[in-house]
């Protein structure tokens, strides 16, 4: 037991463990930004655009009780299909994904490359050959220590 308590330490004190929960966290947080950008400031201007419709309330009733609001309706315990929230999910979705996507291509730009490895080359056609090839796949030449490129 207390071998399998100094590798769960172990695990959880590695840079690649904690990294990730700070990623959680900030991602946490960072989600809840997006959802206050999506319902308080683009889904308002993009719903009077196309009339006045408050995505939000957006839903298809499944019974014949008769309800005005998503909130009336759940009140109520009527069933139904609240499209409008997935719509404003998706959306938050769209914008989070999206800008994960540029914060990666940035980070990406400012990493180093990485160092292709040289291929080894057949001294006498000059193909590409494995690192532990004693004959050439391609003119068949056979290859010795000495010969390695």
């Amino acid at each position: 037991m207390k071998r399998m308590l100094e590798e769960f330490r172990e695990f959880a004190l590695r840079g690649n463990v904690i990294d990730l929960a700070v990623g959680v966290v900030i991602g946490a947080a960072f989600t809840k930004i997006v959802t206050a950008l999506v319902n308080n400031i683009i889904m308002p201007p993009l719903g009077l655009l196309i009339g006045g419709i408050d995505f939000s309330n957006l839903f298809i009733n499944l019974s014949s009780k008769p309800v005005a609001t998503l909130q009336e309706a759940q009140a109520a315990n009527v069933p139904v299909i609240a499209y409008g929230v997935f719509l404003n999910a998706l959306i938050d979705f769209l914008i989070v994904a999206f800008a994960i996507f540029i914060l990666i291509k940035q980070i990406n730009r400012f990493m180093p490359k990485k160092a292709e490895k040289e291929d080894r080359l057949c001294p006498f056609c000059r193909e590409a050959i494995a690192d532990d090839a004693t004959r050439c796949p391609h003119c068949t030449a056979e290859l010795t220590d000495v010969n390695k490129a």
